[in-house]
Order: C-alpha cells, then structure tokens, then sequence
C-alpha cells in the first residue's frame, strides 16, 4: 500500500523537459518553490496516444488561468524529450500538441513517476496522476485516475482557487463564494 503525500512534503525531483519555446532544458519542484510558485504536476501514460492529447492541450489552452493563480504546470511520462519534441511539432488535427505553454518532462528512467506512485512498473508507464504542491513543497492535493479517463481542467483550477483560500472549501464550492 502506498504511504499518504497530502500533508507530507512532497517528493523533489528534477527532470529533462521540453520547456515551453521547445528548447531542452530541465524542470524541477525546487526551482518552482525558489519562485514561490503552486506546482500543478501532472503524469500521463505515454505520447502519441489518444486521452492524452485531449487533456494536455485543455491544460494549455487554460495555461493563463493557472498562471494568474502563481502556479507552474509541468506534464510528465516516462517518455524522451525527443519523443515530446517530435509530438509538440505535430499539428494537433493530426494527433499532435502543437504549440504548448509548459513544459513536458521526461521520467525516462521511472524515478519520480515510482516516487509519486503512479508508475505501472510492469508496463513502465505512469497512471493519470495530478498532484498541486504548494510553494513550501507541501502536497496538499493528489489524485489518481484509471489511463483511459482525461482529467477536467475546470476542477483541477477548482481545486487550485480552493487551497489557495486556506479556509474551509464545501462541497460543490466554486471561486467566489464563502469559505466556512
């Protein structure tokens, strides 16, 4: 059974990313908490699938959202940064990302995807996991989906405005309304 991360600081990394201009540079949570930066950390199964598309694009196209609310989304298989590069320059009516606002790094040797307990080792792939780590590295959100399920861009923003009010969130509550 895998040991609780909300409440817990978060397992630090640091990956080779294709960053956002499509240049290879590497992502890291330390940095993302140098900058006093929310990090939206998401795992996907692998590139040039068919779920995987819809979600990271969603989450581009709504970078601006994420940004306004000082946080840093990164995206992250187990595959290369050639791979993500060779995807990011694929027009997306062809399956592709094209232009992405973030970065996507790459868990080629399953390092952080095992720590964050997402990876399938047997397939040394990773599950649908999203976790936002707030800029002292605490974990204060983790989710874990099954691979053929995308995950709803308008909840993880949700989520992120919930935290960020450091009050009591009930259910349903959406940005604007009051904390108990």
């Amino acid at each position: 059974m895998t040991e609780r991360m909300v409440g817990k600081q978060a397992p630090r990394f640091s990956m080779d990313a294709v960053l956002a201009d499509k240049s290879f540079g590497k992502v890291s949570l330390e940095e993302n908490m140098k900058n006093d930066k929310w990090t939206v950390l998401f795992f996907y199964p692998m590139d040039f699938t068919f779920v995987c598309p819809t979600e990271i694009t969603a989450m581009s196209d709504r970078y601006d959202e994420f940004e306004d609310l000082d946080a840093e989304i990164i995206g992250v298989s187990t595959d290369t940064i050639h791979t993500h590069l060779a995807w990011i320059n694929t027009a997306r009516q062809d399956n592709g990302l094209g232009e992405l606002k973030y970065p996507l790094a790459a868990d080629t040797n399953h390092v952080v995807s095992r720590e964050y307990g997402v990876l399938i080792e047997e397939e040394g792939i990773a599950l649908r996991g999203l976790f936002i780590v707030n800029p002292e590295g605490e974990m204060q959100y983790q989710t874990v989906f099954h691979n053929n399920i995308g995950r709803d861009v308008d909840e993880t923003l949700r989520v992120l405005q919930a935290l960020q009010t450091g009050g009591l969130c009930p259910a349903n509550w959406r940005p604007g309304q009051k904390t108990l």
